[in-house]
């Protein structure tokens, strides 16, 4: 008899490993989530960096094709009025 009392042990053993593993399995979803969010989110500031940075460049590249014409003229000794 005392066989029959212990065969629920291993049963609640597994339960509890069940148990375990789906906790385990929300916590990593948990985590992946995460990292995905922050994936995004890297990747959204990557592209608005890229775009702001391409802006800039096209602006500083004007202000460079202003500061060699002027500087031609004034080399010239023509009057930039």
């Amino acid at each position: 008899m005392s066989r029959m009392r212990h065969a629920p042990a291993p049963q609640s053993t597994v339960q509890q490993q069940i148990q375990e593993d789906w906790a385990n399995r929300e916590y990593i979803e948990v985590i992946t989530t995460n990292i995905k969010k922050i994936a995004d989110f890297l990747n959204s500031f990557d592209t608005s960096c890229r775009s702001r940075l391409a802006m800039l460049n096209e602006k500083l590249t004007s202000l460079e094709r202003q500061i060699e014409y002027l500087e031609a003229r004034v080399t010239k000794g023509e009057t930039l009025t």
